[in-house]
């Protein structure tokens, strides 16, 4: 289905222009009131609030703070329908950053923009509201739990799209790399599965003096955290892309110059885009720390964890979500080739179950600097009209009255 996006509405952001103070004043209200994954009360209540006061109706109770608004068109004759996703949740970590809206909460704090995310959504909501200029209904996703507790999945697995059945479905992540009024989509890869490996290798202890009476899992260590860096040099099409990353290591003997450990903990990552190299890169982990460990003596035990998939736009909707970007941004501001990133995004799941697309909307340093997960980081408030035009756009595209 060609839908004519030269007729999207591209008033969307001057509207929500007119009540700009009051997202900002939305967001550094989240912002102050950070919340982790599955526990974003007071998040998904102002949501509601908002969406109820703005005659939206609101539907709580999936993945337990998970919110979903919807709205009617002008018409409904079309019987298609529209999924915008945000997410809601915070990160552990301790702000460092002095706005006067910094987090309230030791140890939590918004440092991946997810405030941002949900007060951009709410904007897009209002001016749907306002206007409904589009034949069919919007759905309105505030998703918990991003940052590692899967709510994405979660929202899934209890029925988001069977009780709300959206055709297809969009998601808005900040990006700093890019400047303000930039965007970029991609059809394929955006963003990578993420993994997790935790190793322990064990070998004997003793002393250092006498290694030759040990069997040293420092060394067996050494030589694994080596050897599995083939992965991506020797086993892997250098085409294709895939990280090993040994992130960190504890023995079980600290503090003594001289004793050789019973054993040595592993942490860490592997990341990947393609099904088949995520498949190969296991079994070489597998392989090679149980090989290593073996031929110096040692043995090995490892956890795989798998994490997020890879989050993979489908083609269509992503070349749809650039055409309403250019008419939005302009044409120069869409970038259709950006490299996707090694970072995971469990938005993953929602274009698992419906076609659609994941955008990076640029954000450019901010006030304080905008590495994401970094404890400096906020979000640039100048960009919450554009985001949040930009979804609505998109739903006006999608849902043409015409």
């Amino acid at each position: 289905m060609n839908r004519p996006v030269e007729n999207a509405v591209t008033s969307p952001v001057e509207q929500v222009r007119k009540y700009h103070g009051e997202l900002r004043a939305i967001r550094h209200d989240i912002h102050a009131h950070p919340e982790l994954g599955f526990h974003e009360k007071r998040t998904s209540d102002i949501v509601a609030e908002k969406l109820a006061a703005w005659g939206i109706e609101a539907h709580r109770g999936l993945a337990k703070t998970g919110v979903v608004g919807v709205i009617e068109g002008r018409r409904r004759t079309s019987g298609r329908a529209v999924g915008l996703r945000a997410d809601m949740d915070c990160l552990p970590m301790h702000e460092l950053g002095n706005v006067p809206y910094r987090s309230t909460h030791e140890g939590r704090m918004h440092a991946c923009g997810h405030d941002g995310h949900t007060t951009m959504l709410l904007g897009c909501g209002r001016y749907l509201a306002e206007t409904r200029n589009f034949n069919g209904t919007v759905y309105l996703i505030f998703q918990p739990a991003e940052e590692g507790g899967g709510g994405g999945q979660v929202m899934v697995k209890e029925g988001l799209f069977e009780r709300f059945p959206a055709n297809e479905v969009y998601a808005l992540h900040n990006w700093p790399g890019l400047a303000p009024g930039q965007i970029a989509v991609r059809p394929g890869p955006m963003m990578a599965a993420t993994d997790e490996i935790q190793i322990t290798v064990r070998g004997r202890g003793g002393h250092g003096a006498m290694p030759h009476l040990a069997a040293d899992p420092v060394v067996a260590t050494a030589h694994i955290i080596s050897a599995l860096q083939t992965i991506a040099s020797r086993n892997t099409n250098p085409v294709d892309a895939v990280v090993v990353s040994v992130c960190s290591m504890q023995t079980s003997q600290l503090g003594a110059f001289n004793v050789i450990p019973e054993f040595v903990k592993l942490v860490g990552t592997v990341r990947s885009f393609r099904p088949e190299t995520r498949e190969l890169a296991e079994r070489r982990v597998r392989e090679i720390v149980a090989g290593v460990a073996a031929s110096l003596g040692a043995s090995a035990e490892i956890e795989y964890r798998h994490g997020y998939p890879p989050t993979v736009n489908t083609e269509k909707e992503a070349e749809f979500a650039a055409r309403v970007g250019e008419r939005v941004f302009g044409a120069a501001n869409v970038l259709r080739d950006a490299d996707p990133t090694m970072g995971g995004e469990d938005f993953s799941y929602m274009l698992q179950a419906r076609p659609g697309a994941y955008v990076w909307l640029g954000q450019g340093g901010g006030p304080l600097g905008c590495s994401l997960h970094n404890a400096n980081y906020d979000f640039n408030d100048e960009v919450i009209p554009l985001g949040a035009g930009y979804l609505a756009a998109l739903a006006e595209a999608a849902l043409p009255l015409d």
